[in-house]
């Protein structure tokens, strides 16, 4: 686990730069409270902000010298550039082909260079931190205890915005949400049950519960470019596994279904990734009688978003 004392240190560094963001209660008819806690609603419109922002707000000047680099398919690198904006250093942002035009234009609105590679080049960079002639402090968008127990402080937000949840889902892309958010609610309340929510066309976490044993998988890019994967990251999964009671693989009609509900019902716009925790819990998945989904992120191109919410697959 995350110590309680890093994820708490983590929320006084974000003062002022990650907000509070509201936890509310989604109107459908289900077996079970649905509540979203909608970190669409942070400045870089994902949760990404918080854990790059600890990191590269605790960072020393020496650190920061050379700027910053991160590999990332959009949110973490949104938050990268957005808090290397705030110390005033570059930042260097390696991307995978697949990654949304959306995402790209708005890593360049923060002020980071885009660099788009093949995906297993991506991934070389992610596993390696170093990228051929760009310079500068790797922030790893999970591996990292300083990004994950600035995912923390959603933790300390939802135990102080409902008293009584008994589950919460979370979008699974390499662990560091999960890790962070669960440190921080099971120091507190260690009955509270945490599930993953991948894509099934890259769910490495239900194939490895279902082994016994870290399973790769095949992966297919999607619409949700935020989750989903080939392989676990070895050191957050042994974390992870240990605040994780399950997780759940699921087919992109109920992920595109969850957003358009999440439209409809809640007026707030949430990207493929960010809407996996509301399908697993729509889906009756989920066996708990209040439940809260981290919509943990909103940055979905405005082309696919326009096919789910007229009933096309994107």
């Amino acid at each position: 686990m995350i110590a309680l004392d890093e994820i708490r240190r983590a929320r006084e560094v974000l003062q002022g730069t990650a907000i509070r963001t509201p936890l509310v209660r989604l109107d459908v008819e289900a077996d079970a409270e649905l509540w979203l806690k909608l970190e669409v609603l942070q400045p870089v419109r994902s949760f990404k902000i918080r854990g790059a922002g600890n990191a590269v707000l605790q960072a020393s000047d020496s650190e920061l010298a050379g700027g910053v680099l991160t590999a990332s398919a959009g949110n973490m690198a949104q938050g990268v550039a957005y808090a290397a904006r705030l110390r005033g250093v570059p930042a260097t942002i390696v991307v995978p082909e697949h990654a949304p035009q959306t995402k790209i234009e708005a890593i360049e609105r923060y002020g980071g260079r885009v660099i788009k590679v093949p995906y297993d080049e991506w991934w070389n960079v992610l596993v390696s931190g170093r990228y051929d002639g760009a310079e500068g402090m790797f922030v790893h968008p999970v591996d990292d205890d300083r990004v994950m127990a600035g995912n923390g402080t959603i933790g300390l937000e939802l135990l102080e915005q409902l008293s009584d949840f008994d589950a919460v889902v979370v979008p699974y892309g390499g662990g560091g949400l999960l890790t962070g958010v669960a440190s921080a609610v099971k120091a507190e309340r260690p009955e509270v049950r945490f599930y993953a929510a991948e894509p099934e066309t890259g769910a490495p976490v239900a194939a490895t519960l279902a082994a016994g044993a870290p399973t790769e998988v095949e992966y297919t890019p999607s619409f949700v470019d935020g989750s989903g994967s080939r392989a676990l990251i070895p050191r957050v999964w042994a974390q992870a596994s240990q605040l994780l009671d399950g997780g759940f693989a699921l087919p992109l009609p109920e992920v595109a279904e969850a957003v358009r509900i999440v439209a409809e019902r809640a007026r707030v716009i949430a990207e493929g990734a960010g809407a996996l925790s509301v399908a697993a819990a729509l889906s009756g998945r989920v066996q708990a009688k209040k439940i809260v989904c981290i919509v943990s992120g909103g940055n979905i191109d405005p082309a696919v978003l326009s096919r789910i919410l007229i009933g096309e697959q994107p």
